[in-house]
């Protein structure tokens, strides 16, 4: 009999790049020679670094964060093995996208451990998770102790200004600007992309406008695509169309590409102030251009529509979108529902949540919200005690305003059998307090319903 060939490290490397299954390439890891395994002979499979690379990556990007750790401990202990940052820096990637900022730093602390020097490239990576996180004091943390790991670089001071200006602090995002010229360091578009977007978040346009000019006068950079978006939706915000306008006609003149994302919100900005009719002309300009429509130009299409309670260029849209190539999603579904439920049309929006399945698009718990909302404050309680039931079937809870709105309109109207239904629902998936279930009961006795007050306090004392 022929003798089976053994699996080298580098086969093994080749069979795990190729396995699409994480867990399947984890079995590979784990038992390269399942085979051999009687023979008690052979000795412990050597693993190449790249192996380790690898099925470390593709644990991780599957969030299969267990098994990842258990090779991580392999990999500690494999003394022969000697990793390069970068496989680090996907770890604590991974964490910060999972949003487990404890393990990102747990991991960074414990680089030097498995015989790897950290440097300024794990130090970004952890800063870029903690932002991720909305970890700003962790992140105040690692910069007082900055010193004892590594010199800061534009990257660095970049994720520093975004952490500033997401967190709401523009003086500290200009602090971290002035900071990198007192060290020389030479900011770049993505530096003065961060800092302008915030100046626009925060309605600051005529600052924003000085950075754009201080970029491309002081430091010869071209403002991006990314710079210009920020610089329209903040002028957008403040119904500033003309001026928007006129920096997208900047972009085609310094042939900056254009993206679906910016003609989505000058649809929006048209439809705010009344200049639909403007509209058609963009559109045909966005195809001139070589931009095709996405799911966020049509959302925005129909979401501007059913502001203007023209529900049938809505559904149009929506019966189009496919036809151009372009799948709605949930969320092409929630504008029109909402828009419907706003103008009190709930049985159109009922039509549209019983229609999404045909459409291959299902209704998620928002979609659901936004009709219990509606129900409610179109005060059709018993019709919103049906749907939280299949709400609460699928999963679903509702907001806990509604909810309060659903208990008390049935109390009101005197209809025992729903509320009871309504409570029961909740109560069997734990998602009512005692204080909500003292609510109802002290609003039952002061309508004198005692039999149904007497009825909550005996499903009370069951739970």
């Amino acid at each position: 009999m022929e003798k089976m060939k053994m699996v080298s490290p580098f086969r093994l490397s080749s069979l795990l790049r190729q396995q699409k299954d994480p867990k399947i390439a984890l079995q590979l890891f784990l038992n390269p020679n399942t085979s051999h395994g009687s023979n008690h002979t052979i000795k412990p499979f050597r693993y190449s670094p790249l192996c380790y690379d690898l099925i470390i990556c593709k644990l991780g990007r599957a969030k299969l964060f267990d098994e990842m750790e258990k090779i991580m401990d392999k990999l500690r202990h494999d003394t022969r093995i000697s990793l390069k940052e970068v496989v680090f820096c996907n770890v604590i990637s991974f964490y910060g996208r999972a949003h487990l900022p404890e393990k990102a730093l747990h991991i960074f602390t414990e680089i030097p451990s498995f015989r790897c020097h950290r440097s300024i490239k794990s130090v970004n990576s952890l800063l870029n998770a903690l932002l991720a996180c909305k970890e700003y004091g962790k992140i105040g943390d690692i910069l007082r102790n900055f010193g004892k790991y590594a010199t800061p670089d534009v990257c660095t001071f970049n994720i520093l200004m975004n952490a500033s200006c997401l967190s709401g602090d523009l003086d500290i995002a200009r602090e971290v600007f002035d900071e990198m010229q007192k060290r020389g360091i030479q900011p770049n578009v993505v530096t003065f992309g961060t800092l302008i977007n915030g100046l626009c978040m925060n309605q600051e346009l005529d600052e924003a406008f000085k950075m754009k000019k201080i970029m491309e006068r002081d430091f010869k950079l071209k403002p991006n695509a990314f710079v210009y978006a920020a610089l329209i939706k903040g002028l957008c915000k403040v119904d500033n169309l003309n001026a928007a306008v006129k920096l997208k006609e900047e972009m085609l003149t310094k042939k900056v590409e254009l993206d679906s994302a910016i003609y989505s919100t000058l649809i929006s900005a048209y439809f705010k102030v009344g200049r639909k009719d403007e509209i058609n002309g963009l559109l045909t300009e966005m195809e001139k251009n070589g931009c095709k429509c996405d799911t966020v130009t049509f959302n925005a299409l129909m979401h501007g529509y059913c502001q203007e309670n023209d529900f049938d260029s809505a559904f149009r849209v929506l019966d189009e979108m496919e036809g151009k190539g372009c799948k709605p999603d949930v969320i092409s579904c929630n504008v029109i529902i909402r828009g419907l439920c706003d103008y009190g049309k709930l049985r159109e929006a009922s039509e549209l949540l019983d229609d999404m399945p045909r459409r291959r698009c299902k209704p998620d718990v928002v979609s659901y919200r936004i009709y219990f909302d509606g129900l409610c404050k179109e005060e059709q309680f018993k019709e919103a005690a049906v749907i939280l039931h299949e709400m609460v079937f699928k999963g679903y809870i509702p907001r806990d305003t509604s909810l309060f709105k659903l208990f008390h309109g049935l109390i009101q109207e005197g209809d025992r059998e729903s509320l009871l239904r309504a409570m029961d629902n909740m109560a069997s998936v734990n998602c009512i307090s005692k204080e909500v279930w003292e609510m109802v009961i002290s609003m039952m006795f002061q309508q004198d319903n005692l039999s149904n007050a007497s009825a909550l306090v005996e499903m009370l004392m069951m739970e």
